[in-house]
């Protein structure tokens, strides 16, 4: 397994890592091919999480924008968000490997919750790392989390949010390794992770393109939110090969990109290294880790998955960003037009179609990956004022 994508990528980890990502990248070599897991992991996403997620065609949204557009429906999986193709999957395999505890960190929580959720379900102990602002912002889902018998780890350094929770966990995880696994959430972190995160996440794009095929139609455009980039880099997988589709990522605008309240790694980054990782990253002139912002708990991270870094400089993919304004505008325009309330960090895809669909010059069939669901964001929804910063 090639430990980078052109450039980007590596292990960026003191020795005392590197046995456990030697030891997981054996484990995945030698465990997930396995017709027994396999097996047991299909009956898991099938009969547990709910999978295959419909393909939605956005007929009122369509209208609305003069192209058709349809919807990859992960807020329906069991969770509420894409996280538990990843999360299950890896605790079955920190189970096959003989651990008993799995940690994970956690933003907007959903991969928190979707980590607990498959501990309890496979009799594992488990370890939710958040940011306390964070958690003060995903109640709901901190309680979740909880009841579920996982314990939320607040943490209350720098600016109390994802990047400051990860940080966390992989110190935590150092020090137990022997009996610990680190489930991470999304395709960064040190080699091997993130292919892991990606091979996992691909069911998305390996789904859509079968239910889009099997409804005739030829996508055109393909558009999802970029975190870290698990639920992006998930549906593009299954489009990568086909060039004539053209793959759009999107970040974290927050205030604007022209202020410093924003989460535009993308945009603004540049090379560096980040959580074991080189990618791009968020840095000020001295290459120290800029504070991000963003509307989203899930978005808010100041780096990116080591392959959207590569898509990026190979020009396979693009990356646009929106803005806190432009994501709630858009939350509540799919809310009234197909009665989908979605979460804030699928909002900023849909955010960029207003953008989008103006410049086209034909119609076009998009296709948004809905990353997940909005119960969690009500309170933030609810109670958000132009301009207001987060973290």
């Amino acid at each position: 397994m090639n430990s980078y994508f052109g450039k980007y990528g590596g292990q960026f980890v003191p020795e005392t890592v590197m046995s456990a990502l030697i030891e997981l990248e054996k484990a995945y070599k030698k465990i997930v091919p396995t017709k027994k897991f396999q097996r047991e992991l299909k009956e898991l996403l099938s009969t547990y999480v709910g999978r295959p997620s419909p393909m939605y065609h956005a007929k009122r949204l369509s209208e609305h924008f003069g192209h058709n557009i349809y919807l990859k429906r992960e807020d329906l999986n069991h969770t509420g968000a894409h996280k538990i193709n990843n999360s299950i999957a890896q605790a079955l395999l920190a189970k096959y490997m003989g651990k008993t505890k799995v940690l994970a960190e956690t933003g907007a929580g959903q991969h928190g919750l979707a980590t607990a959720t498959a501990a309890a379900l496979l009799g594992l102990e488990c370890d939710v790392y958040m940011g306390a602002v964070d958690a003060a912002r995903q109640a709901l889902n901190v309680h979740k989390i909880e009841l579920l018998g996982a314990r939320v780890v607040r943490v209350e350094d720098g600016l109390k949010t994802l990047k400051e929770a990860t940080t966390a966990a992989i110190q935590a995880w150092v020090n137990e390794i022997e009996s610990r696994f680190y489930v991470i959430g999304s395709a960064v972190g040190p080699h091997p992770y993130p292919k892991i995160v990606r091979d996992f996440q691909s069911v998305i794009g390996k789904e859509a393109k079968a239910q889009l095929k099997k409804l005739s139609i030829k996508p055109d455009i393909v558009v999802a939110c970029v975190g870290g980039g698990s639920n992006a880099i998930g549906i593009f997988s299954g489009f990568l090969d086909d060039k004539s589709v053209e793959l759009i990522g999107v970040e974290a605008a927050g205030l604007g990109l022209e202020t410093p309240y924003h989460a535009g790694t993308m945009s603004k980054g540049r090379d560096g290294i980040i959580h074991g990782m080189k990618t791009l990253v968020l840095q000020d002139e001295n290459g120290c880790i800029s504070p991000v912002h963003s509307i989203s708990a899930g978005l808010d991270y100041p780096g990116v998955g080591p392959q959207h870094s590569h898509l990026k400089d190979i020009g396979r993919a693009k990356y646009e960003a929106v803005t806190d304004d432009e994501c709630i505008e858009a939350l509540k325009l799919l809310s009234r037009l197909e009665g989908i309330i979605p979460a804030i960090e699928s909002s900023h895809a849909l955010g960029l179609l207003p953008r989008l669909c103006k410049g086209l010059k034909k119609r076009s069939n998009i296709v948004v990956n809905v990353s997940g669901r909005g119960d969690k964001d009500m309170d933030t929804v609810m109670n958000y004022k132009k301009g207001t910063i987060y973290g």
